[in-house]
């Protein structure tokens, strides 16, 4: 075999070199995205995808690879700095989303404060003060400053999602880029939203008039049912800021600030929405979430229906008696002793009647999920009847028998016709709870067989891959000694016959 030269094997040398500083770039481009999905993991990216990994083997995203040309510490390099634009960039990034966390907290204050002071202003406004004074004035205008407040944090937060999208295209984008048609819809329908609130205290209090109904609400009485209606429009419309809870509940989940849960979810493609959020929780305390849920949309549907029905001076205006109607309307009861009266108390019905629907199923969902067995349960309780109609079996297997060699007997010993006819019913009872014992085992296996353990399954599957591969290398291992034993057999003939040529030769020297 020739040996290589001196210049083959320094090119060879170098290859290697060069192959091991491709691979050493490689680790160091792996190592940097671990770092930065690392760091910017730790907080929260909002409803969209996390794209920071692609697979552990080297397929990394465009933010992996546009930041692997930084210098990070490997074994047998020297330890060199980050760019400082990467790192103002992670910098940046993090600040970002914690300041949409806290405009997301300091935005669902707001709402709910407006919200409050709008309770209070419609509960206290006709008893305690009179439509247009002073303390209606003040209340009606914290409402509004409330509104102000809710609509610059909804721009504010708005506003660093864009700048959350230009850094995450690395600054090389436009903020014009990001104001695609749908973003502009969503501010736009926010902004509308958030901006719903009662104005009628701000109108002078003229003098009484005849119409009864509006004493009810805050509302000057020479303005009639148009002012009456709008306002109480309005203040419905008011709790449409909800929305922002579920805002709240995803920027602020414990669940997506783990590092590991989001590097995970990115790796199978995960959207990190409010759905996931609200599946996690409905999966981790299913009985606790849809009870303060229920609690919750009780009450609330239970006062929007009093401020419904205030109008019409009925039973329904008061909070003990919607509360009954809110309830036997959610579990689609219905007594009738108690119904709305005007347009908006049968919309609020409606509306509870179809989440009453919705919470009945998702309720017994979970009753039946509780109630359910696990595998372990299933497999015990499953074996324990089989072992049950297994004993049955036997004995009715016996009874059989018994009643066999009884109609034997009696036909043998000739007796009366009634105890030959009772020992024929006797055997055909016993052959048909026999046949039933059977049936039932059978249908006891197959329901058994269809109750797949995957781990057991994987298990057996990985015991057979393991018996093929050890198979396989004693196989292996026995056609490399046949091969050997072969070389072997060669070698001892070409000896045998070099060696019979030579004796031939000796005893015979004319033989060439």
């Amino acid at each position: 075999m020739p040996f290589p030269t001196r210049e083959e094997s320094k090119g060879e040398t170098g290859q290697a070199k060069d192959g091991a500083a491709e691979s050493g770039d490689d680790a160091g481009g792996r190592v940097v995205c671990a770092l930065e999905m690392e760091m910017t993991n730790r907080s929260l990216l909002g409803d969209s995808k996390v794209d920071y990994v692609k697979n552990c083997d080297g397929l990394v995203s465009q933010n992996c690879r546009d930041s692997a040309q930084v210098s990070v510490p490997l074994p047998g390099k020297r330890t060199t700095h980050m760019e400082g634009d990467d790192l103002y960039r992670l910098r940046d990034r993090k600040l970002l989303l914690e300041d949409r966390k806290r405009l997301c907290a300091l935005a669902l204050g707001s709402a709910l404060l407006g919200i409050l002071l709008m309770i209070i202003h419609a509960e206290m406004c006709p008893i305690v003060y009179k439509p247009g004074s002073n303390t209606a004035l003040v209340i009606n205008s914290s409402i509004s400053l409330s509104t102000g407040c809710l609509l610059i944090l909804i721009i504010a937060f708005h506003y660093k999602d864009i700048r959350l999208f230009i850094i995450d295209n690395h600054n090389h984008v436009d903020w014009r880029t990001a104001m695609t048609s749908h973003r502009i819809l969503v501010i736009t329908l926010e902004l509308l939203v958030c901006a719903i609130h009662p104005v009628g205290s701000y109108w002078e209090e003229g003098p009484p008039g005849n119409s009864s109904s509006s004493a009810q609400l805050c509302v000057s009485s020479h303005h009639g049912e148009a002012m009456l209606s709008m306002e109480l429009l309005l203040s419905l419309l008011m709790f449409l800021r909800l929305y922002l809870v579920h805002r709240a509940i995803l920027l602020h989940s414990k669940v997506l600030l783990s590092a590991s849960y989001r590097s995970i979810g990115s790796l199978n493609n995960i959207n990190f929405t409010c759905r996931f959020v609200l599946k996690v929780l409905m999966n981790q305390h299913p009985g606790r979430a849809l009870l303060v849920f229920i609690l919750f949309f009780w009450l609330t549907a239970s006062w929007m229906l009093t401020l419904c029905e205030r109008q019409t001076q009925a039973s329904t205006g008061h909070m003990e008696t919607a509360l009954w109607l809110i309830a036997i309307t959610f579990l689609t009861v219905g007594y009738g002793d108690v119904a709305p009266n005007t347009s908006c108390g049968k919309a609020v019905c409606l509306f509870t009647g179809v989440m009453g629907v919705a919470c009945t199923a998702m309720l017994v969902a979970i009753v039946t999920e509780k109630l359910a067995l696990n595998k372990g349960e299933k497999h015990v309780h499953f074996f324990m009847l089989n072992i049950q109609i297994s004993k049955r079996i036997r004995h009715a297997a016996a009874n059989v028998l018994r009643e066999c060699w009884l109609l034997q007997r009696t036909n043998l010993a000739k007796g009366n016709r009634e105890e030959h006819r009772r020992h024929q019913r006797c055997l055909l009872e016993a052959i048909k709870v026999f046949r039933q014992l059977r049936l039932k085992q059978r249908k006891l296996r197959d329901y058994v067989s269809q109750m797949v353990d995957l781990p057991k399954m994987q298990m057996i599957m990985c015991d057979l891959s393991a018996d093929w591969n050890n198979s396989y290398r004693e196989l292996e291992q026995r056609i490399l000694s046949m091969e050997q034993k072969l070389d072997e057999l060669s070698r001892c003939f070409q000896q045998s016959s070099e060696l019979l040529s030579q004796v031939l030769r000796h005893r015979n020297p004319e033989i060439r």
